[in-house]
C-alpha cells in the first residue's frame, strides 16, 4: 500500500460509496483522509428511516458549525429527518445549524423536507449562500416560515415544493418572477391538494419560459389547459415531463393537438404520465402516442391511479411505444399495470440500448420470465413488482433463491435486482480454479448504497 501511486488512489476511492466505509477510510493515513474526506461530506443525507435520524441531524450540524474545513466540503444537503418547531430551549441546536449552514460555502443544493422543521432563520442563511442552485423544500410554512423569504432566492435553477400551502403558493407570482430567468426544473408535489388550479399556473407561465423539467403530481383541479399554458411559453423545448394525479377531466388527446403545433416536445427524452382507471384505456394510449410522437423518448413511465390494470388491453399500447421509441429508450417503468410475457419479451429484445426495467408480472410467470430477460443485453438495474391485490391475504414474496436465479440469467450488467419492496445489489466475486483459470461468479447482498433505489422515487400519488 506504501507503493500505491497516489494519482490513481482517488480513482479507487471513488467506488467506495456508504458514508461508513468513506469514515473507516479517512482513518487509514494522511494521504487517504484527503482524498476521502471531501468525498465522504460531498454528498449528506439524513432520511427518515435512519435509526435515530433526528439525533445524526444534530450531531452532523454541530459538526458543521465547529469544523469549517469540513463544511466547505458540502456540496449536497439532504434533511428529511428533523426536530419539529425548536424552541427557546433549543437554542444551542437551532445556533448550530445556522452556524454550520453558513459554513456550508460551496453548498450547491438543499433538500429541506421535514414538516414543521423548516424556519425563516434557514432560509434566510440559505439564501446568502453564493453558489446554491438547487432547492428543495416542505411548502407547509404556517407557524413555521414566512414565505415572503422565499422570494430571495434569485438565481435558483430547480425548485421543489412538497406540499405547498396556500401562503406559499401566493408567493409564486413574485417568486418565479425574479428567478424565472434561472429556472430550468419545477417540481410541484401535492397530496389531492385543490389549492393550485389552472389559473395559478396561467399566472406564473410567463416566467417559466426556460424550464427544461416540469414536474407536477397529486393536483385534481389541474387539467390539460393548465399544463398548455406552461409549455406554451416555454422557448427552450422541455427534457423532461410528469403529470401525475392530475384532474379525471385532463384530455390527453386536446393536450396532443395542442402540442403538434409547436415544437416544445421536440426535445422530450422523459416522460411519466398515470392513467385514471374509469379513462377509455384505448382512446387514452392512443392520445399518449400521438403525443410522444415527435419526441425522442428515451426514459417512459407509466402507473395506474386505482386498481392495477390486465395485460390483454395494454399489449398493443407497449409494442406501439416499443415501435417509436425502442432503438433509444434506457428506462421502461410500468407500475399497477400488468405487462404480459410477449410484451416484456419484445421490450427486451427491441430496446437495444435497455437499462432499467420495471415491470409487474404475477409471481407464476417468474419461470418463463427469466430465459426472456437474457434478451435485455444492457440491463443494469431491474425490478419486478407482484399486483397486490386488497382481498389477497398471502403476498407473495421473491425468495433469495429465486432473486438469485433470474441474475444469472440476466446480462452481465445487472447491478440491482428489486422485488416489491425488497432490492439487492448484484456482487461479483472471483475464483481460480485448479487450472489456475479465473471465474466470476455473481451473487445477491443487501442494498448497501445510500441512494435511495430509483423505483421507490417512481410512484408519488
Amino acid at each position: 500500500m506504501l507503493d500505491l501511486p497516489l494519482d490513481i488512489l482517488p480513482v479507487i476511492l471513488s467506488h467506495i460509496e456508504h458514508p461508513r466505509h468513506l469514515f473507516h477510510t479517512c482513518l487509514v493515513n494522511r494521504s487517504f483522509y484527503q482524498i476521502a474526506a471531501p468525498q465522504l461530506y460531498r454528498r449528506i443525507a439524513i432520511y427518515s428511516w435512519h435509526k435515530q435520524g433526528k439525533t445524526k441531524a444534530i450531531q452532523l450540524f454541530k459538526t458543521l458549525s465547529e469544523h469549517p474545513n469540513l463544511s466547505q466540503y458540502v456540496n449536497q444537503l439532504e434533511i428529511r429527518d428533523f426536530p419539529k418547531g425548536l424552541s427557546s430551549d433549543t437554542d444551542d441546536i437551532s445556533n448550530s445549524v445556522i452556524k454550520a449552514l453558513g459554513n456550508c460555502i460551496n453548498l450547491t443544493a438543499c433538500s429541506w423536507t421535514r414538516d414543521g422543521s423548516l424556519n425563516s432563520e434557514i432560509l434566510q442563511v440559505l439564501h446568502r449562500l453564493p453558489y446554491l442552485e438547487k432547492l428543495e423544500i416542505n411548502g407547509h410554512d404556517q407557524g413555521n416560515y414566512n414565505p415572503r423569504h422565499l422570494s430571495s432566492f434569485t438565481h435558483l435553477k430547480t425548485i421543489s415544493i412538497i406540499m405547498p400551502s396556500a401562503s406559499v403558493i401566493a408567493t409564486f407570482p413574485t417568486w418565479f418572477a425574479v428567478t424565472g430567468h434561472s429556472l430550468t426544473s419545477l417540481t410541484l408535489i401535492c397530496k389531492s391538494s385543490t389549492l393550485i388550479t389552472e389559473e395559478i399556473l396561467a399566472g406564473i407561465s410567463k416566467y417559466l419560459c426556460n424550464l427544461d423539467y416540469f414536474y407536477i403530481t397529486g393536483c385534481p383541479k389541474i387539467t390539460h389547459s393548465g399544463i398548455w399554458s406552461v409549455l406554451s411559453h416555454n422557448e427552450t423545448g422541455i427534457r423532461g415531463l410528469g403529470l401525475e394525479g392530475l384532474s379525471s377531466r385532463f384530455d390527453m388527446n386536446a393536450l396532443a393537438q395542442l402540442c403538434s403545433k409547436s415544437p416544445v416536445l421536440h426535445t422530450l427524452r422523459s416522460v411519466t404520465l398515470t392513467v385514471h382507471h374509469h379513462l377509455p384505456l384505448k382512446d387514452w394510449t392512443e392520445s399518449v402516442l400521438s403525443l410522444l410522437a415527435s419526441s425522442p423518448l428515451e426514459v417512459f413511465q407509466i402507473y395506474s391511479t386505482g386498481a392495477v390494470f390486465e395485460s390483454p388491453p395494454t399489449a398493443q399500447f407497449w409494442r406501439n411505444i416499443v415501435s417509436s421509441h425502442g432503438s433509444r429508450l434506457t428506462r421502461f417503468s410500468v407500475h399497477r399495470m400488468l405487462i404480459g410475457l410477449d410484451s416484456i419479451e419484445d421490450i427486451c429484445r427491441r430496446c437495444t440500448r435497455l437499462e432499467q426495467l420495471f415491470i409487474v408480472v404475477e409471481h407464476e410467470s417468474l419461470k418463463d420470465l427469466c430465459g426472456i430477460l437474457s434478451l435485455a443485453q444492457s440491463l443494469k438495474v431491474l425490478h419486478i413488482n407482484f399486483p397486490l391485490e386488497a382481498l389477497t391475504d398471502l403476498i407473495p414474496v421473491l425468495l433469495p433463491s429465486e432473486a438469485l436465479e433470474i441474475v444469472q440469467h440476466c446480462s452481465g450488467t445487472l447491478t440491482q435486482l428489486g422485488c416489491n419492496t425488497r432490492v439487492w445489489q448484484v456482487e461479483r466475486n472471483v475464483r481460480t480454479d485448479e487450472a489456475g483459470e479465473l471465474h466470476v461468479e455473481r451473487s445477491i447482498a443487501r442494498y448497501n448504497s445510500p441512494d435511495i433505489p430509483e423505483q421507490f422515487l417512481v410512484v408519488r400519488t
